[in-house]
């Protein structure tokens, strides 16, 4: 136990790193629970895809959405959830999975789309990076 309290003086910014990240951490894990969000793997996110009434939601940025996205998905950038239009207001009565490139933008995402009124949301855990990990199809029509 002296080596580590040791340790720790003689390494006081990298402790202080640590506690900063553990805690980052923490609290996202929090977040989540606390806005109830959904998320889906990619197979279980399939029968949302299957279901009509579920709308996906990329905010990928342009680019990225350019290069392959799940089929029937629409490009919305995250900075229209935080201020909704008439478009996006619409959106509230469908199912909506929301889908970014690695699953973490996408809860932010959510949890505004869930602010605005949508009462079932989902998050496309680990984003396009484990869809496409996962051999799902992507189009980029």
């Amino acid at each position: 136990m002296e080596q580590v309290v040791e340790f720790a003086g003689n390494h006081l910014l990298m402790v202080g790193g640590f506690v900063a990240v553990l805690g980052l951490l923490v609290w996202t894990e929090v977040m989540r629970k606390v806005q109830g969000l959904t998320e889906l793997t990619p197979a279980q996110s399939v029968a949302w895809i299957n279901d009509p009434e579920t709308v996906i939601v990329d905010i990928s940025p342009v680019a990225e959405f350019n290069k392959g996205h799940i089929v029937n998905a629409r490009n919305l950038q995250a900075s229209r959830l935080a201020k909704p239009d008439a478009e996006i207001l619409k959106l509230k009565e469908h199912k909506l999975l929301v889908v970014c490139k690695n699953g973490q933008t996408a809860i932010s995402a959510a949890g505004n789309l869930r602010k605005m009124g949508a009462a079932n949301v989902a998050v496309l855990k680990g984003g396009m990076t484990q869809w496409r990990g996962d051999q799902f199809p992507v189009t980029t029509k």
